[in-house]
């Protein structure tokens, strides 16, 4: 594949998870990736060594957004850019047990730094360029961490309120949005050793499975390529059919 040759793709939270198969896959179509990771130098070098083993191109930036966006740009190579994935994120917490200084830290992981990055990394992105922010199906289902919730709600807005300020440049702006998938932030799917939390998830998946970090980054990737210049302001389910309705199309009387 070489749709993204010679295209330069920033992917953030790229150490781990679904950042890092994101990374992966727009290397494997011959996009340059710069691999933003918060704090793990040991992830982040495995990232750039399997897609540099690949034969793919990628370097690694550390920084922690709670403390800005500043340590991200001032590691850039030069580069200009073509795609960027916001794909960061923490997890927040229920009512009556988030701390105002752990609410705070949330927004700004998921919410204040791809705003930020987006604005610092407009003069940098090329016309016809790609932005693409990872939310989640959370905005659609009701689900108990409500401050992790409130911050996908606010990306998805960012993106189809983005998307006709930068139309003129040709620039589309589009919201991935995962259901449940196997990384770390789902850790609680390994730790449940009898299977019930897994098959819990997959009786209301239209598609009876986990999601996993390759098929969001095939949904990412289908948005950044050239062909999809006509898609903008949208919100991607990426869940496989997560919570839309009995299983079969049967409905119990």
């Amino acid at each position: 594949m070489s749709e993204f040759a010679g295209k330069t793709a920033l992917v953030t939270g790229a150490s781990r998870g679904i950042g890092r198969a994101v990374a992966r896959r727009l290397a494997a179509g011959g996009a340059r990736v710069i691999v933003h990771y918060a704090s793990n130098d040991d992830l982040a070098k495995e990232t750039v060594a399997e897609i540099e083993n690949a034969g793919g191109q990628a370097y690694a930036v550390k920084a922690a957004f709670e403390d800005g966006v500043d340590a991200l740009f001032d590691g850039l190579r030069d580069d200009r850019l073509d795609i960027v994935v916001n794909n960061a994120a923490i997890l927040g917490g229920v009512l009556n047990s988030v701390t105002p200084e752990q609410f705070d830290r949330v927004f700004a992981v998921n919410v204040r730094a791809p705003y930020f990055i987006i604005e610092r990394a407009l003069p940098l992105l090329n016309d016809g360029g790609r932005i693409i922010n990872v939310s989640s199906a959370v905005v659609r289902i009701a689900l108990p961490d409500v401050v992790y919730s409130m911050t996908k709600g606010a990306l998805d807005t960012l993106g189809f309120t983005l998307a006709p300020i930068l139309g003129p440049r040709g620039i589309t702006v589009n919201t991935v949005s995962p259901g449940v998938t196997e990384t770390d932030m789902n850790a609680w799917l390994r730790e449940d050793h009898d299977g019930a939390a897994e098959r819990s998830v997959t009786e209301v998946t239209a598609l009876g499975r986990i999601g996993r970090p390759d098929d969001i980054a095939g949904a990412v990737a289908l948005l950044a390529r050239p062909e999809a210049g006509w898609i903008t302001g949208h919100v991607l389910d990426a869940t496989g059919g997560y919570f839309l309705g009995p299983a079969g199309g049967v409905v119990p009387v």
